[in-house]
């Protein structure tokens, strides 16, 4: 285990096109929640303790900012007495937030409690696209966000983006871009929009009435996000996340290197001594389960197959690709031939390139990446 998950549902806001584990916070059993996750944490931790400290710590959502201060005090008391004793003492402690729920007092909290990054939502520099993908912070708001973090001594902030969203142009998009270099943040995440089930935006898609950027023009705000960023100095060390030198998610890193990892809260989910699980999703029945001693919808043990296959599927997100001697020390084996035959397909069509020792996508291969990750699933492998 090298990391820690800790899940908050709770949102002032629902976003036309999240369908990650959210509720509205209003008349939600905030405090009941808060203890839940407490509890389950404390029990994990008590069965599973890391073998080593762990290196990073996130706390996301939903939005942890939505929360009072109290409330967000009584969380961040859950990270203090539990998590941050067992990691390393610089250990990457990020929160998810909300520009417009970032006031001084928040910030100082957040301080307080051992946070040193945030991970900030910013998606557009636009005041009508963020109105139409149902965000209530406007543009301008995040200029005084990151000044006010400054201002209490976190130094570490990564501004999220959106592209390919309705009614955006590939202008928009480069505004975004420049503005969101302006900044001086140290890491920026780039996500193309996914129109999910059960989401706002699935709905208007089905009626036709959701008015998506063409192909073309999504493809070009891809390229314009890899040249803009990399002149300005960030290097993209996985497909949609760019950072300065040195300053990588640790956390992020922890998923695409397939790495175990704590997940607690309603619908979070965990990897721990090659079980993968998945918690109860509502809140009030994730807060029963975890007071009838445990909070999992669904426990697997991971094969391994599949922790072949995943080594792949997540690897390949990352620049650095996957290592071949990585591969071997992990598993004990060279990359099984079916694996080395479709790497040499995709080389053949230059979506795959090997440097060094590792296999890695071109730049034309990231604008094909799911095709590539897919084609390593259901192989028959010699294990």
């Amino acid at each position: 285990m090298k990391a820690a998950y800790l899940h908050v549902p709770f949102c002032q806001q629902i976003c036309h096109y999240c369908d990650f584990s959210k509720v509205f916070i209003e008349n939600q059993p905030v405090d009941d929640y808060l203890n839940a996750l407490h509890d389950e944490v404390e029990a994990t931790l008590r069965l599973s303790p890391p073998d080593a400290p762990l290196h990073s710590i996130f706390i996301g959502g939903g939005t942890p900012t939505a929360l009072e201060i109290s409330q967000l005090k009584k969380l961040l008391s859950t990270v203090q007495e539990l998590v941050l004793p067992i990691c390393e003492s610089d250990a990457e402690f990020t929160v998810e937030a909300n520009p417009n729920d970032l006031n001084l007092a928040t910030l100082r909290e957040l301080k307080a409690g051992g946070v040193n990054r945030l991970s900030i939502g910013q998606q557009a520099f636009q005041d009508a696209i963020l109105q139409t993908i149902g965000r209530t912070h406007r543009a301008h708001d995040i200029v005084d966000v990151v000044e006010r973090a400054r201002k209490v001594g976190i130094e570490q902030i990564s501004i999220d983006l959106m592209y390919g969203l309705p009614g955006q142009t590939v202008a928009d998009w480069e505004e975004s871009l420049q503005k969101a270099i302006a900044l001086n943040v140290d890491h920026i995440s780039a996500y193309s929009l996914q129109v999910e089930p059960k989401t706002v935006f699935y709905n208007l898609h089905m009626r036709g009435k959701l008015p998506l950027p063409p192909e073309d023009d999504e493809a070009d705000m891809f390229e314009l996000l890899t040249e803009r960023l990399t002149e300005a100095g960030f290097a993209q060390y996985e497909i949609s996340n760019f950072a300065q030198p040195g300053c990588e998610s640790r956390h992020n890193l922890t998923y695409w290197n397939n790495d175990e990892y704590l997940g607690a809260g309603a619908g979070a989910h965990g990897y721990i001594q090659g079980v993968r699980t998945v918690n109860i999703r509502p809140v009030a029945k994730y807060i029963e389960g975890v007071r009838a001693g445990s909070p999992h919808l669904e426990m697997h043990t991971v094969t391994v197959r599949e922790r072949m296959e995943e080594e792949l599927f997540l690897g390949l997100r990352k620049s650095e690709g996957v290592s071949y001697e990585r591969f071997k020390g992990k598993f004990g084996m060279e990359m099984p031939d079916p694996f080395q035959n479709t790497i040499q397909t995709f080389i053949e069509k230059k979506l795959l390139t090997e440097v060094n020792g590792s296999v890695k996508l071109t730049d034309e291969g990231r604008l094909l990446g799911n095709e590539v990750f897919q084609s390593f699933l259901g192989l028959d492998l010699p294990v």
